[in-house]
């Protein structure tokens, strides 16, 4: 087969395809935790002032790590209640967190939070930001910015991808596995809250940039085409707005299926040499950003501490994939279905802001954060495959242009009432939008056939997928979420604090997909259909030959969904002995979750895909904490939760996944998953800086939603499995080495060496029973052994996750050098066709290693960063497959290359 990556010279004919709540610890230096003995229960009874001390939200002491304690804003009611010591957050909080402080997202030199997050004891990052919970998928992982929650960007997704939260942006990110009340009741994995940076402690402006190389990508061959003039910065200029002909239709409310629609004139208007012109460009550039951040304190501002914070800056990524992709639809796998390689160039541009303004008085905070990003992917791409096993060869081209962008403003106060009651206080309002213009697919077809007289060339007749194709797909998401709550705590007294709170959240989301495909007459020559597509499709020859436009989904184009949720909760903290502690409450919540098909048409369609669950639930948790000695803990923890289905996974529409290739659609008859969870977990805070950390985890999931695949054209769709067992261990250690007790020397004399380690092993199957039903519409099936097998691993769930940081800092000033390494076992990614009784689809992340070195210095008086990163340095490839032991099918592979950046910061 020829390969893309060489098809230049078979495209050049005829001017072709292709030419040229935890403690929200004010910032401050923390002080090593003194030697304390165990606390005399007597004593602490009769003196509990001197022993037990109840740490406001916003009063917490330092940390007893030696870094700065994190910045951590969550939904109130989480006083930490601790005896005779500081506070540590991931020890002295009720449930089991992990929190990464400005110097562990640094040490990592992730440039986004989802990078940083992957390093955590048991989560993983799959695909572009996803983060998965012990292996449960994003559906069962929570988002919040602040403690409020995040709408999301991405259709096919219901959680933020987290990859485009820049770190600059990020004070802190907590996260936590075990449930309590305080959250939303829809927590099945953990929650992931991030801290956008607040108040800053002086007067600073920091302003930085970087430049990067991947092995594979930059200075290498890859595909472009024109686009806008102002692609660059992400924001087009005008170019994909609908063409004058498409914006009259789409206003008409007229169908084209009616006959009244003058097709050849919306037609003529949609394809030119801007956006359906693939050229080859020798050397893809390199990567590069830039930041500035800068903040202010006033002090005595009547009476009280303001300050101001912002933060700006752009991004600009090549990737170019050289990317084997295959099907089967025999139940061996000894046919494949199709057969081809796929060579694309993404140039991704995040743009990214965020204001904050703080305002500090006596104990009490308010925090007003606006956050703004903007992540823009534009695609060429070229394919060239076989199909159905035949000698036929298939030229493909595609070019899109995708924009996420979030829009976010919080308003937060914590308020010290009195010496017992504290108020919080929190409202927002996200809007985040997704935009698809002009998704351009052309498909040409060499017979290699001597009876045909253009066999040995590539034509497209736009016959509707024989013998060539063209389509344009337009796709619009709009979604606003308003969300508030209130929190109230009162510490009756020294170790119980009673709280109780209210959230409440209203989500609406419009999306719209619309397909549109060129239709020839059967009369079309074949000379003509050997024009590249700009030319193809060019006004002369729409008119001359009549080439028409069909729209492919006009049953359903576009739907409305909502989600209102109502919750409240009650919750008591309360230190029972000095060595035993609980945290308890139930929250109740009621949702009503809608999707129905949104009339675009003057004509109403029929569609009955439309989805209604009202319902209502009790969730309790408790954590029962049990410190039998002075630096050690054992923690049991018992939860219900509940998993809703996400929008996308409801609407009955198609959508298409550039990153997989693959086609999706919603099932309207899904219904809420719940979950019992339980934990047993001990700790050891042997030191300073250092601890170590075991627990075992189970979870029995009702209803899990599941995806399979269906159909000779591979839809992967959605459906609740009957049943779900997930339970695992997980281990973590993290230790300092004084250097210098080692080896001699001035170099190493204040140098530590620092062993981070974690592992977390997760074994999940589904329970499927001969007689069990499942609902999937527009299926005659009603069996949920049709689609699901018994015993089968769930979606996204690697057995295995490993990551191992090894590094040296130097304790007088900045100078890090850290090692990082990670593993994850194979995740099932896609369910094998249930019909053909395939094998399922597995990915194998495998192991991945990283070099990160950061230096201070100083320049002229001012403190200079100096960073250093090798990514991915053994090459590691992606790889997804479809094997039964015997035959192989290659879903997708491709080589990630290795990625270097350097980065300077300066600060004034």
């Amino acid at each position: 087969m020829t390969k893309p990556l060489g098809l230049a010279s078979l495209l050049l004919f005829t001017s072709a395809l292709v030419v040229p709540a935890v403690a929200r610890a004010q910032t401050m230096p923390a002080t090593p935790e003194p030697s304390a003995p165990t606390p005399d229960p007597a004593t602490a009874a009769g003196e509990p002032q001197d022993q037990a001390v109840a740490v406001p939200q916003d009063q917490a002491a330092p940390a007893q790590e030696q870094e700065e304690a994190p910045d951590v804003s969550i939904p109130g009611g989480n006083d930490i209640v601790v005896i005779g010591r500081h506070v540590n957050i991931t020890r002295d909080t009720p449930q089991v967190v992990s929190v990464l402080s400005t110097a562990d997202i640094a040490r990592t030199g992730d440039g986004n939070i989802a990078g940083a997050l992957s390093r955590v004891t048991g989560l993983s990052v799959v695909g572009n930001g996803y983060v998965y919970v012990r292996g449960l998928g994003d559906r069962y992982s929570l988002a919040l910015l602040n403690g409020s929650p995040l709408p999301s960007p991405e259709p096919l997704k219901r959680v933020v991808p987290l990859d485009i939260f820049p770190t600059n942006v990020v004070s802190s990110s907590l996260v936590q596995k075990s449930y309590s009340v305080n959250y939303p009741g829809e927590f099945g994995g953990g929650v992931i809250n991030l801290t956008t940076n607040s108040l800053p402690k002086e007067s600073f402006l920091t302003v930085s940039g970087g430049v990067g190389a991947n092995t594979f990508t930059t200075g290498n061959f890859g595909y472009v085409y024109a686009g806008g003039g102002k692609d660059w910065t992400g924001f087009d200029d005008g170019t994909r707005n609908y063409a004058p002909a498409l914006a009259a239709f789409f206003g008409s409310g007229n169908r084209i299926s009616s006959g009244n629609v003058d097709t050849q004139a919306i037609a003529g208007q949609l394809v030119n040499g801007n956006n359906a012109l693939v050229q080859k460009q020798d050397r893809i550039g390199p990567n590069w950003s830039v930041t500035a951040s800068g903040g202010a304190t006033a002090e005595d501002v009547a009476g009280a501490t303001l300050g101001v914070i912002a933060t700006l800056g752009y991004s600009n990524r090549w990737t170019t994939r050289d990317t084997t992709q295959q099907t089967s639809l025999t139940p061996d796998l000894s046919q494949l279905e199709s057969d081809f390689e796929r060579v694309s160039t993404d140039d991704r541009i995040v743009v990214n802001g965020l204001l904050g303004l703080g305002l500090e008085f006596g104990d009490s905070k308010i925090r007003w954060t606006n956050l703004y990003v903007r992540d823009t992917l534009k695609r060429a791409r070229l394919s060239m495959g076989q199909r159905g096993g035949t000698d036929v060869d298939f030229l493909q081209q595609d070019t899109a242009w995708y924009e996420r962008q979030l829009i976010d403003t919080q308003l937060a106060a914590e308020l010290k009432l009195a010496p017992q009651w504290s108020l919080d206080l929190r409202g927002g309002y996200a809007n985040s939008k997704r935009k698809a213009p002009d998704e351009l697919a052309f498909e040409y077809v060499r017979t290699n056939a001597v009876v045909d007289p253009y066999g040995a060339y590539f034509v497209n007749r736009l016959n509707n997928g024989n013998g060539g194709d063209a389509t344009v797909s337009y796709s619009d998401l709009n979604e606003d979420l308003w969300s508030g709550g209130a929190d109230l705590t009162f510490r009756a007294t020294q170790g119980l604090s009673l709280s109780a709170g209210y959230a409440y959240l209203n989500q609406k989301r419009f999306s719209s997909r619309r397909d549109f495909q060129f239709t020839a007459p059967s009369d079309f020559p074949g000379g003509v259909s050997m024009l590249r597509p700009d030319l193809l499709l060019g006004t002369a020859i729409i008119d001359y030959y009549n080439i028409a436009l069909i729209e492919t989904n006009e049953g359903a184009p576009a739907f409305d969904a909502k989600l209102v949720n109502h919750a409240g909760y009650g919750r008591i903290s309360y230190q029972i002995t000095p060595e035993i502690s609980l945290d308890a409450g139930v929250r109740y919540e009621t949702a009503k979750e809608t999707v129905t098909p949104a009339e675009v048409f003057n004509t109403p369609g029929s569609s009955t895909a439309t989805t209604n669950l009202d319902n209502d639930y009790w969730l309790p948790a408790a954590t029962l904490t049990w410190q039998f000695q002075q630096d050690m803990q054992v923690r049991l923890n018992a939860s219900k939760t509940i998993a809703r289905p996400q929008f996308r996974e409801l609407v009955y529409q198609f959508y298409f996944d550039p990153d997989t290739n693959r086609q999706y659609r919603g099932n309207p008859f899904l219904k809420d998953s719940k979950l019992f969870n339980a934990e047993a977990r001990y700790e050891w805070y042997f030191a300073p800086d250092q601890r170590f950390a075991l627990a075992g985890f189970y979870k029995r999931i009702d209803n899990p939603i599941e995806t399979f695949i269906s159909g000779s054209d591979f839809v992967t769709s959605f459906a609740n499995a009957p049943k779900a067992d997930l339970y695992g261990a997980e281990a973590e250690i993290q230790k300092k080495f004084p250097i210098s007790s080692w080896v001699d020397g001035r170099f190493f004399a204040d140098r530590n060496l620092i062993a981070i380690a974690n592992y977390t092993y997760t074994h999940s199957k589904l329970k499927v029973n001969a007689d069990d039903p499942v609902a999937v519409f527009a299926s005659s099936s009603t069996l949920a052994t049709d689609f699901f097998r018994d015993g089968a691993p769930l979606t996204g769930q690697s057995d295995h996750l490993a990551n191992l940081q090894l590094g040296m800092e130097q304790t007088s000033k900045l100078s890090q050098q850290t090692l990082i390494l990670s593993y994850a076992s194979k995740r099932v990614t896609s369910r094998g066709l249930a019909n053909q009784n395939q094998p399922d689809v597995y990915e194998y992340p495998g192991f991945n290693l990283d070099f990160v070195v950061r230096q201070g210095i100083s320049v002229v008086g001012k403190d200079v960063d100096l960073k250093l990163e090798a990514r991915n340095i053994t090459n590691r490839k992606y790889k997804e497959t479809q094997s039964n032991g015997e035959n192989t099918v290659i879903y997708n592979r491709y080589s990630w290359g290795t990625t270097f950046n350097f980065s300077i910061s300066m600060t004034f």
